[in-house]
């Protein structure tokens, strides 16, 4: 890895420099970065793009506690530049400006107030840590918090950072460098981002400052934002120098945070996910692709018959899945043909899948909708953002589209609980989009993305009895108010899911949601 020298006079005279061998630092052999905390039996992480934080302390206690999510991704928490001339673009919030916990979502005492909260009904908090990277260069020059750049200078004084704590010699992330050259990757700027140079002590102490505050405040762990334009290096410094949770947030003693890292790998570049399995989980993109195009039927369903590690994914325990993100939904994967709430028959069927598989751990995303990739969330006449309203039927108003509260979806994440770490067995399929599989003798999930009817009698797996289906209805008294599945005493039962039918997807389980 480059190192760089830098003298400050009264001006700062940039040197040449030179690749020299990285400084040895004591590292604990055993870092365990890749337990997320969940309290027992949760499964599944939400996404809650672009909330304020005394919204999520409500959602976790109204919502998100009672229908069993294990944890939320929430937006980068720090000052970040306000970008008033494009009326407030999501991306914002991936520019930095301090480390200051106050933005549109909130000050740091609701920050606080709102890990408290989702920790007291067991929802971990995860957060979305930008420290790759400043602001890059911009006419307007105030962040959130009222703090101000000179961009001129390369001096940002809340922080401080100034010219010296980043890379040198400038230069700017070319398509082409993905392919051949991993020093430009990770030390040239991203899209005009100012990179920090991660190998100096300033650096590293401010963030790992950063972070720790953060663990004291009760999170249970980090997305590490584009890990892949850092040194595996220097991030392995930086996560050994973070304290473990915080015990007064319910963690135990010693419990290191969880740590995932966006390395965006489709095969072919020169870096690649497996250098930072070691370190903690990453984001394995590849996995909503492959998902997204078999639901759309570029590929017949059938074929994700031995979806993961088989493909050339990282290792399950180290693969946060996901369906479509923040990025990916917004078109910037050309060519993945990534799934999005728009298509809302499809989507679900695609999540269903994520959540009845077993490889990987799932993150679900929830949206504000948009047709603009750059609009930021809903917001009023004075740019602050609006709170998701609740409609009677549970859904959300005020532009929140909230795909974590569809019915389908939530009942899903049931099934994974139940399911727990049960293999996938007992698959079958048409030989094209009709596919059910079984996970252990507890759950049974079919689905038709196929033009004509699916109509078998299989094996489910599933004690003898009846069965809610959980896509399309509940119990109540008693009574399914969707399909009702009999399985038989051989453990087989007629699976129908209609061509047209609303949703493409059948599930049961033993669980008290599906058995009567």
């Amino acid at each position: 890895m480059k190192r760089f020298i830098t003298i400050s006079l009264f001006m700062v005279l940039v040197l040449p420099y030179a690749i020299t061998k990285k400084p040895k630092e004591k590292i604990p052999p055993r870092m365990k970065y890749k337990k997320t905390h969940y309290v027992r039996g949760r499964t599944t992480m939400v996404h809650l793009f672009e909330w304020k934080w005394k919204d999520i302390a409500a959602e976790c206690e109204r919502f998100l506690g009672p229908k069993g999510y294990g944890g939320v991704q929430v937006s980068p928490p720090n000052e970040n530049l306000m970008v008033r001339l494009q009326k407030r673009p999501w991306w914002e919030r991936y520019q930095p400006i301090s480390y200051r916990l106050i933005t549109r979502s909130g000050n740091e005492k609701q920050f606080a107030n709102m890990v408290r909260r989702c920790n007291n009904v067991g929802v971990r908090i995860y957060v979305d840590a930008v420290i790759n990277h400043m602001a890059a260069q911009s006419d307007e020059y105030y962040g959130t918090g009222g703090s101000k750049v000179n961009f001129g200078d390369w001096v940002y004084p809340s922080v401080p950072y100034y010219s010296y704590n980043f890379n040198w010699p400038h230069c700017i992330i070319s398509k082409e460098d993905y392919k051949c050259c991993p020093e430009r990757v990770r030390n040239c700027q991203l899209d005009g981002l100012r990179d920090l140079n991660l190998g100096t002590e300033h650096v590293r102490d401010v963030l790992v400052k950063y972070l720790n505050h953060l663990i004291r405040l009760g999170v249970a762990g980090f997305r590490i934002d584009s890990a892949k334009h850092m040194w595996p290096f220097d991030l392995k410094i930086i996560y050994s120098r973070l304290h473990s949770l915080s015990t007064k947030h319910g963690f135990p003693s010693g419990a290191r945070p969880f740590i995932y890292q966006e390395v965006i790998d489709f095969g072919g570049e020169a870096i690649s996910s497996d250098e930072y399995t070691a370190m903690g989980a990453v984001t394995e993109f590849r996995y909503g692709m492959e998902v997204s195009r078999a639901f759309q039927r570029f590929n017949v369903l059938s074929w994700l018959h031995n979806l993961g590690t088989s493909w050339g994914f990282v290792p399950s325990h180290s693969a946060i899945t996901f369906i479509d993100n923040h990025d990916n939904q917004r078109g910037y994967c050309p060519g993945c043909n990534i799934l999005t709430y728009k298509k809302p028959k499809n989507y679900i069927g695609a999540v269903a899948f994520m959540l009845a598989y077993s490889y990987g751990n799932p993150r679900i995303m929830s949206s504000f909708k948009f047709e603009n990739p750059d609009v930021g969330p809903p917001m009023d006449e004075n740019q602050r953002i609006l709170s998701p309203s609740i409609k009677r039927d549970g859904s959300c108003g005020n532009g929140w589209v909230c795909e974590h509260r569809w019915p389908q979806i939530y009942s899903m994440v049931a099934f994974r609980k139940v399911a727990a770490n049960n293999r996938v067995n007992d698959w079958w399929d048409n030989g094209s989009n009709q596919i059910a599989f079984c996970r252990g003798a507890v759950a049974f999930v079919a689905f038709n993305n196929d033009l004509i009817d699916f109509d078998e009698t299989l094996q489910v797996c599933v004690p003898p009895g009846r069965y809610c289906d959980v896509i399309t209805g509940v119990i109540k008294r008693r009574n399914c108010t969707g399909k009702l599945v009999t399985v038989n005493k051989d453990g087989r039962a007629r699976i129908s899911i209609r061509a047209h039918a609303k949703d493409m997807v059948l599930a049961i389980h033993v669980g008290k949601q599906s058995k009567l």
